[in-house]
């Protein structure tokens, strides 16, 4: 029990939370690489995943991309790249990035593939073109699926971050790592414990974005989506 009476104790001190070396500082970083590594990877993967499933071509070799880069290991992943890159930010990105494009890839692509199809036909026989479709029919009604391929990417990078601190940057695997070479395992718990609550945090969050983007709700505004059920009663 001493184990997690010290982790609670170096939480609820006050003095370990400012500084260059506080949990606030080392919270901060860890989200701005997350977040960096989030968004680079929805750059790559989601207009991907959004043509694909718009034009059902390729589908086989995306299944097979992304499986291929959800069997890369991460760390051994960012040990080469350090060797071919040196210290610095970009390695811990790109191996970041690996983690993050297989969601991302997977619900733009499922989210479009999915919607249903008397809808597409219905909006190509009221004239719209291929792109009002994919952006005012397609994408709206896959937002769910895409926003859920947005959660997972995000848990899985933010739970993957604390690999920065193994080239020597910061973050909250900079506890993790410390504490393992200090032996000081109450540091161990008190990292692994503000990255599992950090990722509950911005789950809880991106539930929220899920349920709100749910078609047909009203629950977001959506002056520029068109009415899929008006587009089937006209393809009747």
């Amino acid at each position: 029990m001493s184990l997690f009476a010290d982790a609670w104790y170096y939480l609820t001190d006050t003095a370990n939370w400012g500084g260059s070396a506080g949990i606030e500082h080392r919270l901060l970083q860890h989200l701005w690489y997350s977040f960096l590594a989030v968004a680079l990877s929805a750059v790559i993967a989601v207009p991907l995943g959004l043509v694909i499933g718009h034009t059902r071509r390729g589908s086989a070799v995306l299944v097979g991309f992304a499986n291929a880069m959800r069997a890369l290991p991460t760390l051994g992943l960012l040990t080469f790249l350090v060797l071919l890159l040196g210290l610095g930010l970009i390695p811990p990105l790109l191996a970041l990035i690996t983690v993050g494009i297989p969601p991302l890839l997977a619900g733009a692509y499922a989210g479009i593939a999915n919607v249903p199809a008397d809808v597409v036909d219905a909006s190509r026989a009221m004239g719209m073109t291929e792109r009002q479709i994919l952006f005012r029919v397609e994408l709206p009604n896959a937002m769910p699926v895409l926003l859920g391929g947005l959660r997972g990417a995000t848990l899985q990078v933010v739970a993957t971050a604390t690999i920065a601190a193994y080239v020597n940057l910061g973050g909250l695997g900079r506890y993790i790592f410390d504490g393992i070479g200090l032996y000081r395992y109450d540091l161990v718990l008190v990292g692994a414990l503000l990255v599992a609550a950090l990722a509950l945090v911005l789950d809880g969050v991106l539930a929220v974005a899920v349920w709100a983007s749910a078609p047909g709700t009203g629950r977001l505004a959506r002056g520029s989506i068109v009415d899929t059920e008006a587009l089937r009663v006209a393809a009747r």
